[in-house]
This record gives structure tokens, sequence and C-alpha cells, in this order.
């Protein structure tokens, strides 16, 4: 067997692995909220910039927009937000917290805090540096420059 086909060797099945221990080391923290991640990740993209289009919820989030109809129905169906035709883009629509999608962010707010005690093995230097290293990688597999054809 090639070395490249060994698992071990995978840098994607790293973060696979990475990935999923992030959603259940946050499943508690968010319990209270009635949220998963990926809700809580629209909620935090809210909390910092209320009232925006679809297109610049998806665009700051960088979830897919299949994954975000079903995010932005389910965070609706609980109360946070609220979803609304553009005055000036009727095709458009814009979300919106809901008073209760607002408070929440009381309630969330010592949850990275929270997450920062799981992670008390890497550095703070270490966090930063493994941080921009996942957006150079995330940037990279944006603007593929391989032919596989």
């Amino acid at each position: 067997m090639s070395d490249a086909l060994k698992l071990e060797n995978q840098l994607c099945h790293r973060f696979y692995t990475v990935s999923n221990a992030f959603s259940r080391a946050y499943r508690p923290l968010l319990k209270s909220l009635d949220i998963t991640y990926p809700q809580y990740v629209v909620m935090m993209a809210l909390w910092e910039q209320d009232d925006i289009t679809i297109s610049e919820l998806l665009r700051r989030t960088r979830i897919d927009g299949g994954a975000m109809t079903l995010i932005l129905r389910k965070l609706q169906d609980k109360g946070y937000l609220a979803l609304i035709a553009d005055k000036h883009d009727k095709r458009s629509r814009r979300v919106t917290l809901t008073k209760t999608g607002a408070d929440a962010k009381a309630h969330a707010k010592n949850i990275p805090h929270q997450m920062v005690c799981n992670l008390n093995t890497l550095t703070a230097d270490e966090a930063i540096q493994l941080r921009d290293l996942i957006d150079k990688l995330s940037d990279c597999l944006d603007k593929p420059v391989c032919d596989f054809e």
C-alpha cells in the first residue's frame, strides 16, 4: 500500500476528528441555549452584526447554502431570529435577531472562556499560530490550483 493512502498520513482525517471533537466539546456548553454548534456560529455572526442579508451571513460564516437554510429555519422555529424581505431588494431576505436571540448573547458570553479551558495544553501563541495556519489552509483549499482531469 502506498504511504499516501495510509490513514495515519492524512491531514484531512485529523481535521475530521478535530471537528467532531469540537462538536462534542461544545454540545454541553450549548445545551442551555438548545442550539447546535453550526447554529451557534450563525448566532455569533448575528451578535456581531445584526440585520444582515442571507448572502452576507453565508460569506461571514462560510457555511454551505443548503445547510444555512436548515440552520435559519431551526433558529427561526426556536424564536432566535426572523427572516424578513429586504426593503431595497425583494429577492433578498434579511436575518434579524429577535429579543430572545439578542438576549441569548448574555447566556453565551462564557462559552468561549469555557472552550479555552478545554484547550489548556496549547499556549496562547500556539493557538494564534494554529488559527492562522488553518486560515491559510482554508484559503488554499478555496482556490485549488491542481488540475485532476
